[in-house]
């Protein structure tokens, strides 16, 4: 009995064995393939699987150098004679044919995908997805995934730095000299309140920025805005002064509400008339951001603060500390965002000496935050 059980595993072995061999030597093949120069048809890579089209994928950059963060692909191509990784790689090293074939490479593997995955939004810019295709995501796939639909038109994201950096990444994106959200189709803004719905359920808040117009004749309560940081806070307040067509004068403000597709702002700089709930809201805003100013300051600030805040919001948060101290910030966006603030006062002598303690510790508290929030996004191929 026990041999014919050591029998029937070893022969296992050697069946599984088989297929991985046989699944290897398909991959292998197309090794030999000039991407450079010729177009793969659809219909010579439409029986393959999910896994070998990702290590298709993986040849084609391979042959330039790509290095992944994608383990199986990374050790694929180390395995093979003729890789050489190089920290060098660029994307401007690929061909128009090399492109094309990527795209087609992507395409089958997209419509493989039971759930959609960041780099899939390219081939649903025609169709309508639900809360069941979208599936389960961390949050900042999540925020990769809606970002991704604008990234295909062209849109920056130059207050998200380490977003603008991943994109930047991707073979298929060309930033626009002018990104008009207005490209924007119906389908594609629908998908977007999909993903933007899951992000309110996974970070367990109630309103985010895009959410006012619904609230132009109700009032909103404390309550309704936990859980959100103070970028977004200020994001709110303006977007119920930009949805009765409000221009602004600061730089940063402008470019955000310019870059949605509903904002339609009027002709001149005159303040446009609010409504008394919209003046209300507004104050209750007002009470919450000066309360978690007051907190980053004069007491410990615990992580359910920090629950769900994306990367860059962490990091204003951070920044803020430093900012109340009047430091001089290298990084343009971040100078041109704090200067923004009334309270904000450039100290040429700023020192970290100038810090309390409590200070000290909430910045602490943040970055250790930030490593997971960043480490989240790095994971992220795409």
């Amino acid at each position: 009995m026990r041999f014919i059980q050591t029998a029937t595993t070893a022969l296992l072995v050697l069946l599984i064995g088989g297929f991985a061999y046989a699944a290897q030597s398909q991959i292998e093949r197309w090794e030999k393939f000039d991407f450079t120069r010729n177009l793969i048809s659809p219909a010579q890579i439409q029986n393959m699987s999910e896994d070998d089209l990702k290590l298709l994928r993986g040849i084609v950059f391979g042959k330039r150098g790509r290095i992944f963060r994608d383990e199986e692909i990374q050790a694929y191509l180390y395995s093979r004679d003729w890789y050489t990784p190089t920290d060098a790689f660029r994307n401007s090293m690929l061909t128009e044919m090399e492109r094309k074939n990527l795209d087609i490479i992507r395409e089958a593997e997209a419509m493989r995908h039971e759930k959609i995955e960041p780099g899939d939004m390219r081939f649903w810019q025609t169709r309508l997805f639900t809360t069941d295709k979208l599936g389960r995501h961390t949050l900042a796939e999540l925020r990769i995934l809606r970002a991704e639909i604008e990234a295909i038109h062209g849109r920056r994201f130059d207050d998200e730095p380490g977003l603008q950096a991943y994109f930047e990444e991707r073979y298929w994106y060309k930033p626009a000299a002018r990104y008009q959200p207005s490209s924007l189709s119906e389908i594609e803004r629908a998908n977007i309140a999909v993903i933007a719905a899951a992000e309110k359920q996974q970070r367990n808040v109630k309103l985010q920025p895009g959410d006012m117009i619904a609230f132009q004749n109700r009032l909103i309560t404390e309550d309704l805005l936990a859980g959100l940081g103070l970028y977004e806070l200020r994001i709110l307040r303006n977007e119920i002064y930009a949805l009765r067509g409000r221009q602004f004068r600061t730089p940063w403000i402008a470019d955000y509400f310019y870059n949605q597709p509903w904002y339609s702002p009027l002709p001149d700089f005159r303040e446009p008339r609010l409504t008394d709930v919209e003046t209300k809201n507004i104050a209750t805003i007002v009470r919450v951001e000066n309360r978690i100013h007051e907190r980053l300051s004069n007491e410990l600030i615990s992580t359910a603060l920090l629950e769900g805040l994306f990367l860059e919001d962490a990091s204003k948060l951070r920044n803020e500390i430093y900012a109340r101290r009047g430091r001089v910030f290298q990084n343009r966006w971040l100078q041109r965002y704090f200067e923004s603030f009334s309270w904000y006062k450039a100290n040429p002598a700023f020192s970290e000496k100038l810090l309390t303690d409590i200070e000290r510790k909430n910045i602490a508290t943040i970055r250790e935050y930030e490593k997971t929030a960043e480490s989240s996004l790095r994971m992220v191929e795409g």
